[in-house]
C-alpha cells in the first residue's frame, strides 16, 4: 500500500505541476476556455455564470497558478491535510466538468493541457476519474504522508512557487506565451497546415439484420445502415480548417497568403486596447515593403466608427472571432506574413515600428 499512496503523490503532482505550467504559459487562452464554460452553465444551468466571463482572465491565473503550488506542495508533503482537501475538491468540481461537456457535448475541448495536447471531451473525463482515484488515496491516507522539508523550507518553497509563477502568468498575458502551440506559430507555413498532409481514411461503422460491420470504403450494397465513421488517420488532417478572410460578398484568403502582409488584428473593438494605438496606427502608413491588412471579427458599422475615430488608414477585412483569438492572443495582435509564412508575432505591448518589420524581411 505505501508503493500505491506514493505513486499516486508523485503521479498526481507531477500531472498538476505540467497541467498548471502549460496553462500558464497562455493565461489568456485558458480564459477564453473559461468564458466558453461560463456561456453554456450559463444558458443550461443558471443565468447568474455570465457574472465570472468578465473574471475569466483573473480565475485564469489563480486556477492555473494554484494547480502549480497543489503539486509542488503534495510532492513535498506540504500541509497535506489542507492540499489533499483542495486537490479533492477541484477534482471533483473538474470531474463534472468534463462529464457534463462529454455526455452533452458542450465543450468539445477542456483545456486541460491548453493547446498543447488535446484531448476529446471522454478522454478528459477518464483522465479526470483515474486522477479521482488517485486523489482520493491520497485523502484517505493524507495523515501518513511524511515532510520533505522543514516547516520554514516548505514555506519558501511555495510562497516561491507562488510569486514566480504568478509573475510568469502576468508577462505572458502582457507580451505573448513563451510557447506557442497553436498552429499559427512563428515559422508555419499556413497554406500547408489548410491541407491533409495525405488521404484521410476512414473506418465506417454499418449495421444490417441487427449485426454491428465494419469497412474501410463505404459499402454499396443495399440493407446496411449507416452507424458512424470514424477517422483512421487524424494526424494527417489539416491543422487549419477555419481560416476564411473576407469583405462583402468576396473571399481574401488567398490574397492574405500571398505576398507580404502585416496584418493586424483586432477582434471586438470594444474590448480592443488603446494603450499603443499610435504606434499601431503608424504601421497603417502605405510602405512599399509591406502592405498592411486589419482583420476584425466585428460588424462594418462598429469597426467604421472604430476606424476613423482612431485613424486607422489601412485596408480592413472581415474574419471569425475564434480564428482571430487563436491566430494571436492580444487585442490588437499584430503578425507579419511572407508567402503564407508566419515571420513574427506581437502583442500590443511591444509593436514594432516600420523599421523593426523591414530588418525581419531583410533577414529573410
Amino acid at each position: 500500500m505505501n508503493i500505491i499512496k506514493e505513486f499516486a503523490r508523485y503521479a498526481v503532482g507531477a500531472l498538476f505541476i505540467f497541467s498548471g505550467a502549460i496553462k500558464v504559459n497562455d493565461p489568456v487562452g485558458t480564459a477564453i476556455k473559461l468564458e466558453e464554460y461560463f456561456q453554456v452553465f450559463a444558458a443550461d444551468i443558471a443565468p447568474f455564470f455570465e457574472w465570472f466571463v468578465p473574471a475569466a482572465l483573473f480565475l485564469s491565473v489563480v486556477l492555473s497558478v494554484l494547480e502549480v503550488v497543489l503539486g509542488v506542495a503534495l510532492i513535498i508533503g506540504y500541509r497535506m491535510r489542507i492540499t489533499s482537501w483542495i486537490l479533492l475538491a477541484m477534482i471533483v468540481f473538474f470531474t463534472f466538468l468534463t462529464f457534463y461537456s462529454a455526455y452533452f457535448n458542450k465543450v468539445t475541448d477542456c483545456g486541460c493541457f491548453g493547446d498543447a495536447i488535446k484531448l476529446t471531451p471522454w478522454q478528459s473525463f477518464y483522465k479526470d476519474i483515474i486522477l479521482l482515484v488517485l486523489i482520493g488515496i491520497i485523502f484517505w491516507k493524507k495523515d501518513s504522508y511524511k515532510p520533505m522539508l522543514s516547516p520554514v523550507f516548505s514555506e519558501v518553497k511555495v510562497i516561491g512557487t507562488t510569486v514566480v509563477f504568478t509573475g510568469l502568468a502576468i508577462y505572458a498575458i502582457l507580451h505573448l506565451p513563451f510557447i506557442d502551440f497553436r498552429a499559427y506559430k512563428v515559422g508555419n507555413h499556413l497554406p500547408s497546415l489548410m491541407k491533409n498532409s495525405e488521404p484521410l481514411k476512414y473506418m465506417y461503422i454499418m449495421e444490417k439484420d441487427g449485426e454491428t460491420y465494419q469497412f474501410e470504403t463505404y459499402p454499396s450494397e443495399e440493407g446496411y445502415e449507416y452507424v458512424e465513421a470514424t477517422l483512421m488517420n487524424p494526424d494527417a488532417a489539416a491543422k487549419i480548417t477555419d481560416l476564411n478572410v473576407w469583405q462583402g460578398d468576396e473571399d481574401y484568403t488567398n490574397e492574405l497568403l500571398s505576398g507580404t502582409k502585416l496584418v493586424i488584428i483586432i477582434h471586438q473593438v470594444e474590448k480592443t486596447s488603446l494603450d499603443k494605438i499610435d504606434r499601431i496606427r503608424n504601421l497603417t502608413y502605405e510602405n512599399p515593403r509591406f502592405d498592411t491588412w486589419i482583420l476584425t471579427s466585428s460588424g462594418y458599422e462598429k469597426f467604421e466608427a472604430f476606424r476613423h475615430k482612431n485613424q486607422l488608414a489601412a485596408p480592413y477585412f472581415f474574419a471569425d472571432a475564434t480564428v482571430l483569438k487563436t491566430m494571436v492572443r492580444s487585442n490588437p495582435g499584430i503578425l507579419l506574413l511572407k508567402d503564407g509564412t508566419v515571420l513574427a508575432k506581437w502583442h500590443y505591448n511591444d509593436t514594432p515600428l516600420a523599421d523593426d518589420v523591414i530588418e525581419i524581411l531583410n533577414q529573410q
